[in-house]
């Protein structure tokens, strides 16, 4: 079958853009045709994190040609590979919360594709601990939440937890036995072959630099690199983590949220080992801006502590805050639930940043997951459990547009 005279200026509009994202052009390249016009690709997906990417595979299966736009070199380059790499119980949030709900489902699912794709990751378990009164409260607040919303999780004897982890300092333990941790970078890898595989266009160093919707309903998106040339989409998702905020406004001037960079710096365990068999996290505050200085292990068994929380004025502000004040904090913190942890034990990692909807004197935010226009989805305020929930974001995405909600 000959292409159409539309269809061919398309190509060739692609093909200049692909000269700028060095991307190879499909030999048959389909593109979506709709009532209102006929657009160059179905679906584009701005951002290639974890979400982005999860998203993506999901509407691959059903649009007829799709597009990822990510700004850097590479997937998850920003919040995505700068976390705890935890999947996460869904304990913290409350039981009615987009972050409860997806998080929950979302640990169903990524254990199961981690299973079936062989993505390196450990149902490692988690303690929680209590080293004040005041925390045990909230110890029995967090194991409340989660029987209400079906999450397993069980008190232990102190005797017991200090028996399978001799240097714990604490005055309560909550056993959460479904958290686990996970190779991102490889369940990332995986999600981006999948796509090139259905013929998914990805185009790194492609930063976004305008968008627009026609009275007619098509979106129009230009990139940073190659501004005169304009990308149509029927729909266009926004999974642009710490810059989603920004992406809505060009939609919206008036788009009422803005991300707050929260930066969080992570500190390796230098001194004896072994340390630690299991995750072990503080009670976090109340307003839940962090879930505290805490001891995670990677899947080689290191152990590393953090991240904190530190509100920034700059979202690429990514440069870990090594200091003697910075190390003692750490220390101080550590040493409420380890003992004999000093500052010396602890080596300079590295820094994430958390795309927070709430500033640092405000209530925690859940998710922002909406369909601002018919066909624009926004995805704003998505930071932990992102990674968790990110296969079952792209279900909840899914299901909005089929319903058009």
């Amino acid at each position: 079958m000959h292409p159409s005279s539309s269809s061919r200026v398309a190509r060739r509009r692609l093909a200049a853009l692909t000269r700028c994202w060095r991307l190879p052009l499909p030999a048959a390249r389909k593109f979506a045709t709709t009532p209102l016009a006929q657009v160059d690709f179905d679906t584009v997906v701005i951002g290639a994190g974890a979400v982005g990417l999860a998203v993506a595979e999901r509407l691959s299966r059903s649009s007829k040609s799709l597009l990822v736009l990510e700004q850097h070199a590479s997937f998850g380059t920003e919040t995505s590979s700068r976390n705890s790499e935890v999947i996460h119980a869904g304990i913290y949030y409350p039981p009615s919360s987009l972050k409860t709900k997806l998080c929950i489902r979302g640990k169903d699912l990524l254990y199961d594709f981690c299973a079936r794709h062989h993505i390196p990751h450990r149902r490692i378990g988690k303690w929680i601990v209590a080293s004040t009164d005041d925390q045990l409260h909230g110890l029995a607040e967090i194991n409340a939440r989660a029987t209400a919303v079906g999450v397993p999780t069980e008190f232990l004897s102190l005797a017991e937890a200090q028996r399978l982890e001799p240097r714990l300092i604490a005055r309560g333990v909550l056993s959460s036995p479904t958290t686990g941790i996970i190779d991102s970078h490889a369940y990332m890898a995986r999600l981006e072959s999948m796509l090139s595989a259905r013929g998914v266009d990805l185009a790194y160093r492609s930063r976004v630099s305008s968008l627009s919707r026609s009275p007619s309903g098509v979106f129009s998106i230009a990139t940073a690199d190659a501004p005169t040339f304009h990308i149509t989409a029927q729909r266009v998702i926004n999974c642009a983590g710490l810059y989603a905020d920004d992406v809505a406004r060009f939609l919206d001037s008036s788009f009422p949220d803005r991300i707050a960079p929260c930066k969080g710096t992570y500190y390796a365990y230098t001194g004896q080992l072994p340390l630690l068999s299991r995750l072990i996290y503080p009670v976090p505050e109340k307003n839940l801006k962090g879930l505290g200085v805490h001891a995670t292990l990677d899947l080689s068994g290191k152990c590393k502590f953090g991240p904190d929380a530190v509100y920034v004025d700059r979202k690429d502000d990514l440069v870990p805050r090594d200091d003697k004040a910075t190390r003692a904090r750490f220390a101080r913190a550590i040493g409420q639930y380890l003992s004999n942890i000093t500052a010396e034990d602890l080596s300079v990692d590295y820094s994430g940043m958390r795309p927070k909807l709430s500033g640092p004197d405000e209530p925690a935010r859940d998710f922002l997951i909406e369909q601002h226009y018919p066909g624009f989805v926004n995805l704003v305020g998505i930071e932990s459990p992102g990674l968790t929930a990110s296969l079952a974001i792209a279900e909840y995405v899914e299901s909005m547009l089929e319903k058009g909600v």
